[in-house]
């Protein structure tokens, strides 16, 4: 009977068959379908001219950016270390990259150009963070090949322009795989090493891919970082590299940069002795300007006693002076404390509260007279006033024999009789006493 299998099955069988068949693999093909989407995965077709198969950077395994030196765009030709898989839920099979290499030089100058741009915007580049190159630096590093013509040629020239400078050699490999790590360990080396002023990376010329370790990234990072000034010396004249553009100071060859760094000694002797010679006739004219003027000097002041005997005169004038405007101020002052010893006495307190005490008593006597000026005519207008109430009162009538009549009821004066009613009480006020009455006839008069 036939054996059946199920769909997943079979693409296990497949799955394992491959990865069985397959370990590491080495494709090339040119980039298509590139997608870069959130998750960190890269996505890509890897084709040729009659086939293609996909591809993927996996970010677990630390993406493409930290396994290559190179941006992957379309259309660039690459050479890639990848395992083959088989993705089981859709039954395709796909490329797991490992790592990847540009192939040709369009791709390594697509790297470079790249790599320019990008520390270039990040300001690795910029004028504001370049070191000075020191004038005589007394210790030189320099990271080259220790048996390669570039070092015997820096030798030379250092030997021929100034024989006293200390050189410092860091060796490295300065092509291959493993140049740019060795190259970054020996800038670290000579840092911690001390005493080091300047220091030279230097290779002669060659292609593309011999000179690809000084366009690391790592390594333009480092010497950016460097807290000692670098000199890149790297290929002929026309090469340039991503070294040239971070160090401190590009030279066209190793050999110009060893002339940049260090002056002719010969010619800088010359120039010290051109200076030297300047100084001498500088402080000659200094000395002979200086016994010039103590001969003026001299000349003015032949004879110091009589000078001093002026000034001896001068001095007695000067104290009799001084004695004069000392004795006038001393008049002056006396006048003046006996003027205000005058001021003073006029002003003297006590002659002050004398006087008031004078005018307090004027004041008084006064306010004395006018109460009891006004109090005799208050009594005076009194007595009037009085007489003229007693005239108008009613006690006054009363006394007279006349009387005042009241309604009982309503308590009201009686002024006429019709006023009244037969049978009603009344109160009669006389001028001494009241009493009650009844009416018992009303007569009208």
């Amino acid at each position: 009977m036939k054996e059946i299998l199920t769909v997943s099955q079979l693409n296990n069988n497949i799955k394992l068959l491959f990865e069985e068949t397959f370990d590491f693999l080495w494709v090339e093909g040119e980039v298509s379908n590139l997608r870069r989407p959130q998750s960190g995965h890269v996505y890509f077709t890897l084709k040729d001219d009659k086939s293609q198969i996909n591809a993927v950077f996996f970010r677990q395994f630390g993406g493409y950016k930290q396994r290559t030196n190179f941006e992957l765009e379309e259309g660039l030709s690459v050479l890639c270390r990848a395992r083959l898989n088989v993705y089981l839920p859709r039954g395709e099979y796909q490329l797991v990259i490992e790592s990847v290499e540009p192939l040709g030089v369009g791709a390594l100058q697509k790297a470079f150009e790249q790599l320019k741009a990008k520390l270039l915007a990040e300001g690795l580049f910029d004028e504001r963070y370049k070191k000075s190159i020191p004038f005589l630096p007394k210790k030189i590093g320099v990271v080259t090949s220790p048996t390669g013509a570039v070092i015997k040629d820096i030798l030379n020239i250092t030997k021929r322009r100034f024989p006293m400078v200390d050189i410092l050699i860091a060796p490295v490999r300065v092509q291959g795989d493993d140049a740019a790590a060795e190259i970054i360990q020996a800038l670290r080396n000579l840092q911690s090493y001390g005493g080091v002023d300047v220091i030279v990376i230097a290779r002669g010329g060659g292609s593309l891919e011999d000179i690809a370790p000084f366009n690391d990234e790592a390594l333009a990072r480092e010497i950016f970082r460097s807290s000692i000034p670098i000199v890149s010396a790297v290929g002929h004249e026309t090469d340039f590299t991503i070294c040239d553009f971070v160090a401190d100071l590009r030279a066209p060859t190793p050999s110009a940069a060893a002339e940049l760094i260090l002056p002719e000694w010969m010619e800088l002797t010359a120039k010290i002795n051109i200076f030297k010679q300047r100084m001498i006739a500088g402080y000659c004219r200094y000395l002979k300007n200086r016994r010039d003027k103590i001969a003026g000097l001299q000349e003015r002041f032949k004879d110091p006693r009589r000078l001093l005997i002026n000034l001896q005169i001068r001095l007695d004038d000067l104290r009799e002076r001084l004695k004069a405007a000392l004795h006038h101020k001393k008049r002056n002052l006396y006048n003046d404390l006996r003027q205000l010893e005058l001021r003073l006495r006029h002003q003297s307190p006590a002659r002050q509260i004398n006087e008031k005490k004078i005018l307090l008593k004027n004041i008084q006597k006064d306010i004395f007279n006018n109460f009891s000026y006004h109090l005799a005519a208050l009594r005076e207008r009194l007595q009037k006033n009085s007489a003229v109430m007693e005239s108008l009162s009613p006690l006054g009538v009363l006394q007279r024999g006349y009387s005042i009549t009241r309604s009982m009821g309503s308590g009201l004066i009686v002024r006429q009789a019709a006023a009244l009613s037969v049978g009603e009480d009344v109160n009669i006020q006389l001028a001494r006493g009241n009493f009650n009455a009844k009416i018992e006839k009303i007569s009208q008069g």
